[in-house]
């Protein structure tokens, strides 16, 4: 109903409404490469990947979640970028550029849609916490307070049912905002100024968790690997974490891609992309995990993990209460930053495949996953009992997204890669930038066996088994 509004309000009116503009690229290789790392380094690696790590093990979950990356993430990474750049087109417009004629490789293009949708709609409810304890920093309200006074304070905040929605609304206020402004004025100005700043916070967050009591243990316990607890379910966290990060299989990197210059090292910046996410992720758990350790706080604690342990950090410095609204301030702008690329992925699909105009476009997807986005922040709080699958409403997405959508939209874009367009067309295509592909058979041989091969195994055994 609500594309059939637009569609009529498109073809019968003019001015606002016209056809969409040329279709943009990015101005510079810096300009992608932060761009991409942008929507790969978000709330997966700085919330989500200690979350999952403490609740999955430590050790044990780390040293598969880099094997994942190696042998899924990194290939998967190559592939979706050279898609991308060779269709020229949104997520669904490059397969229906690519695919052979009369066939509907198209319609794998949905399924990213859908995960991207989701993903924002619990996205948003993160992020609007963190925005909440901005102000609350700024009203001093954080400072002081003991680590089960951190608890209540989450419990508090996450419990109302009209704070959460103020944050909500703020932060896709501001993601639509960017969007509509376009690829080179909005998302890439915006992230050459944010993403410096949050690799720089975090090194100092990491350098002052070494001083703290207790947080050797919690190091120790970070690196040290228990292959006891492994399972193929502990795999399917592993693969699911990896594609949420990497922003695989929601269609943000093959967008991304189309934006590439034809001269561009795609194999060179998925590298420097990869490592960037990793870096930022590892150095997330670096700082959360030890800190439970310091001042006792269960691992179990939940999507609100970060919300607790950080200001515990903050609360032992002077100027508290300055740390932590820079903290999440940019734990703000790194959510942000991945918010762009994905509301970018539902927005360059309505301009191309709908001929919607970019304001409207941006403006209609950032309504509906607001209105998504309310059942998901009850689910944390006021509405608890609201549950599907066993599951409260934001876990539910969470775990649909990340662990199910995610990899199976990852295996069918694989495969079409693999064995419908063809390795030797995509090693041509990444060829074609001047630069040789020297990791052509190994990447080959990876695209088109091993890693469809594991994706499927870990997705039905995690699932069924």
């Amino acid at each position: 109903m609500f594309i059939m509004i637009f569609d009529y309000l498109r073809y019968n009116n003019t001015g606002v409404f016209a056809l969409p503009s040329k279709r943009e690229n990015f101005g510079s290789r810096l300009g992608f490469v932060m761009a991409t790392v942008g929507s790969a380094v978000g709330l997966g690696n700085v919330w989500r990947f200690p979350t999952v790590v403490a609740e999955n093990g430590g050790g044990a979950f780390v040293l598969l979640y880099l094997a994942m990356i190696l042998l899924i993430g990194l290939p998967t990474m190559i592939a979706e970028l050279t898609l991308g750049r060779a269709g020229s087109r949104n997520i669904v417009g490059v397969f229906k550029n690519l695919s052979p004629r009369r066939q509907k490789w198209w319609l794998i293009g949905l399924l990213p849609l859908l995960a991207t949708f989701m993903v924002l709609s619990f996205y948003a409810v993160v992020a609007g916490w963190s925005i909440l304890y901005v102000a609350s920093s700024l009203l001093g309200i954080t400072a002081g307070l003991s680590a089960e006074g951190l608890e209540e304070l989450f419990a508090s905040l996450s419990g109302s049912y009209l704070y959460p929605f103020m944050g909500q609304i703020f932060f896709i206020a501001v993601t639509v905002g960017i969007v509509v402004v376009g690829v080179r004025k909005g998302i890439e100005r915006w992230v050459k100024v944010l993403m410096p700043g949050i690799f720089i916070l975090l090194l100092v967050l990491f350098v002052r968790t070494l001083f703290l009591d207790g947080a050797l243990e919690g190091l120790v316990w970070f690196f040290r690997p228990d292959f006891g607890g492994l399972s193929v379910n502990t795999a399917l966290q592993a693969v699911g974490q990896v594609f949420f990060s990497f922003s695989l299989g929601m269609g943000a990197i093959i967008t991304y891609g189309s934006y590439l210059a034809r001269d561009a090292d795609i194999p060179l910046n998925s590298l420097y992309i990869s490592a960037a996410d990793l870096g930022v992720a590892i150095l997330s758990g670096l700082i959360v995990i030890p800190t439970l350790f310091a001042f006792g706080i269960s691992p179990q604690t939940g999507p609100g993990l970060i919300f607790i342990t950080l200001p515990a950090i903050f609360n032992t410095l002077p100027w508290s209460a300055l740390w932590t609204v820079i903290f999440f301030t940019l734990l703000t702008f790194a959510a942000l930053t991945s918010a762009v690329s994905l509301l970018e992925v539902m927005v360059a699909y309505l301009i191309e495949e709908r001929n919607w105009p970019r304001a409207f476009s941006a403006a209609g997807a950032g309504f509906i996953v607001f209105i998504a986005s309310i059942p998901a922040a009850l689910s944390q709080g006021p509405v608890k009992s609201l549950r599907l699958a066993g599951l409260d409403f934001f876990s539910f997405l969470d775990f649909t997204a990340s662990n199910i959508l995610l990899p199976l939209g990852g295996l069918l874009i694989i495969i079409f890669i693999g064995w419908v367009w063809g390795t030797a067309r995509a090693g041509a295509e990444i060829s074609s930038g001047g630069s040789p592909f020297r990791w052509f058979l190994p990447w080959s041989v990876l695209v088109r066996i091993v890693v469809p091969l594991a994706i499927a195994y870990i997705l039905v055994s995690g699932l069924f088994f």
